[in-house]
């Protein structure tokens, strides 16, 4: 096996982290860390089929490493705008949950 297989099947392995996180842990914070993780598995995979296009004589295309940067960028973007919103819910109820069943409103409620 070659090193482009290698990274190929690392970012397989790191999509498949993030998506067991994404579907098994039903903490907000840890959703978006395992989203993260999807998209930078999503990344290394999209950088080795980028790389294995130049291999292979096309010649080196700067347009998927200029993707790749871009997508790094708005998935930073992205991860702290949610963050924020965690930040924000847990402000306004006390809690950094999404079930309806715990939320603060009985505690607003009796006050």
């Amino acid at each position: 096996m070659n090193a482009g297989t290698w990274f190929a099947l690392c970012g397989a392995v790191i999509v498949g982290v993030g998506l067991f996180g994404l579907i098994v842990n039903p903490e907000p914070l840890r959703k978006i860390l395992a989203f993260n993780l999807v998209g930078s598995g999503v990344f290394l995979i999209f950088g080795v089929i980028a790389r294995r296009g130049a291999a292979a004589g096309l010649g080196g295309d700067p347009v998927p490493q200029a993707l790749i940067i871009t997508a790094i960028v708005v998935a930073f973007a992205a991860t702290a705008m949610a963050i924020a919103l965690l930040l924000r819910l847990f402000e306004e109820t006390g809690e950094a949950t999404l079930d309806p069943s715990d939320s603060g409103t009985e505690k607003r409620d009796a006050s």
